[in-house]
Order: C-alpha cells, then sequence, then structure tokens
C-alpha cells in the first residue's frame, strides 16, 4: 500500500500541484475571481500532498525509524502465533526505504507462514553484507508455495523489486518453504 500510495497517488498529486503551480505563475492577467481559484487549489493540493506523505510516512512502525530494523523485527517475531528465531546481523543501517522493504516482506513472509504452512516454528535471519541486504525467512510447514497460486508472494517478488532486489522461493511439496531475499543497499 505504501508503494502503491508512492508511486501512484503521490505522483498524481505531485503533477497536480506542480500544474497548479505553473498556472498561479502564468495566469496574473485573469479576473481575480478567477486566480483565486487557482491560488486556493494550489494551496490545498500542496496541503494534501503533505498529508498523503505524512500517511505513507506512517503506514510503517516508529519503532523501525526510532531503533531500527532489529528492534522492528523483534516486535514481528513476538507476535507472531508459533515461536521465531530471529536473528539480525546488520552493522550499519540501510537506508530508511530499503528498511521498510526489509520490514514489510518479513511481515508478509510470516503471515503466509501462519495463513497457509501450517508450521509449528519460523527462523527469520537478516544480515547486511557490503551493499546488499539479505533476508531468510524459513518455515518447517507443508511447502508447495507457489507465487503463482496467490497474491501475497506476488507481492512480496512486486516490494522487493521496487528497489532492485531479488527474490527466490524454495518451497517443495512436504515443506519447508524457504524465502531469500537479496535488497541493495548502495
Amino acid at each position: 500500500m505504501e508503494r502503491d500510495l508512492h508511486d501512484g497517488t503521490q505522483q498524481r498529486l505531485v503533477s497536480l500541484a506542480l500544474n497548479l503551480g505553473m498556472a498561479r505563475t502564468a495566469f496574473t492577467d485573469l479576473p481575480d475571481p478567477a486566480r483565486q481559484v487557482i491560488v486556493r487549489s494550489h494551496e490545498e493540493a500542496k496541503q494534501a500532498l503533505k498529508e498523503l506523505r505524512d500517511v505513507v510516512r506512517g503506514l510503517h512502525p516508529a519503532v523501525l525509524n526510532d531503533q531500527g530494523l532489529d528492534a522492528a523485527l523483534s516486535g514481528l517475531a513476538a507476535r507472531a502465533p508459533f515461536p521465531v528465531r530471529l536473528s539480525v546481523d546488520v552493522p550499519e543501517r540501510a537506508s530508511a526505504v530499503i528498511e521498510a522493504v526489509a520490514f514489510f516482506v518479513v511481515s508478509e513472509a510470516l503471515t503466509n507462514v501462519a495463513k497457509h504452512a501450517r508450521a509449528s516454528e519460523a527462523d527469520v535471519t537478516v544480515r547486511r553484507d557490503g551493499d546488499v541486504l539479505h533476508l531468510l525467512v524459513r518455515d518447517n510447514g507443508q511447502g508447495g508455495a507457489e507465487p503463482a497460486k496467490g497474491s501475497g508472494l506476488r507481492g512480496l517478488a512486486q516490494r522487493a523489486g521496487s528497489v532492485d532486489g531479488t527474490l527466490r522461493i524454495d518451497s517443495p511439496s512436504g515443506g519447508p518453504t524457504t524465502i531469500e531475499v537479496e535488497l541493495p543497499c548502495a
């Protein structure tokens, strides 16, 4: 949702505000009532853009901004309906965008495990190796996960791809399922 708002709605509002700003500057010879409509519309578009940015920023947890990926993922692991072993080795923080993608990938992966895998436990490993953030989510469930069959796995691939990352899924029938994601930090 964050990506859709950023790439779709936010871009349209930016374009609208820009066009209204150009009209405000260019059409100085319009009657005052018409000019005032353009001025008010331009100000409203800028305010709507600011409010949308605040909403987008609020979509990911504050702990991610304040304390980083380890703390945010610890919260996800603690709330999972099964035990999650979490290992985070990220000596240098990635950008806020990459951290948000990593957070949402792990969140969606754990949600999929809870909904579909019939797993009794999962492992989440996150490590940074140079300019690449590696994510590994593995469960001991029934396997058989296929991106073509569900929007959740396609969503993971789209989210990773939105920052030029990669996603691999290994999920033989009978399990386990392993999801590997690499996100560029440079």
